[in-house]
C-alpha cells in the first residue's frame, strides 16, 4: 500500500504534509503535490496533517486513478522536502468540485 494525492490539493497545496514526511516523497507540480508511490513507506503520518483531506491510502475507492498520476507526475516533477507558502488564494479552493479536470497543471513547481 502507498499513499496518494488527489484533487483536493489543486489549488490549494498547502504543504503541511512535506514536513513530517520521513522519506521525501512529494514531489511538486505548479498547483498541486504527489507522492511517489515508489518511495512512499506506507507509514501514514502524512494523511491527518493535510487540512482539505487531499491525502488518501490507494485502497480507497477510486485512487486507482489517483495512484497512477501520482507516480506518473513523481517521475517529472521536482522533489519538494521542506514546507513553502500555499498559493495566496488558497482558501477559495477548498472543496471545490471538477478541480482536476478544470484546473490542473501537469508543469513542474519549484521544488527546493
Amino acid at each position: 500500500m502507498t499513499y496518494i494525492v488527489n484533487d483536493n490539493c489543486i489549488k490549494c497545496k498547502y504543504m503541511d504534509c512535506v514536513e513530517v514526511c520521513p522519506v521525501d516523497c512529494f514531489y511538486e507540480g505548479e498547483n498541486m503535490l504527489v507522492i511517489h508511490p515508489e518511495e512512499c513507506i506506507d507509514c501514514g503520518v502524512c494523511e491527518p496533517e493535510c487540512p482539505v483531506e487531499a491525502i488518501k491510502p490507494d485502497t480507497e475507492p477510486g485512487a486507482d486513478k489517483w495512484l497512477a498520476l501520482n507516480a506518473e507526475y513523481a517521475k517529472v516533477w521536482p522533489n519538494i522536502t521542506t514546507k513553502g507558502e500555499p498559493p495566496a488564494d488558497a482558501k477559495q479552493w477548498e472543496g471545490k468540485p471538477n478541480k482536476f479536470e478544470e484546473h490542473f497543471s501537469p508543469n513542474p513547481g519549484a521544488g527546493d
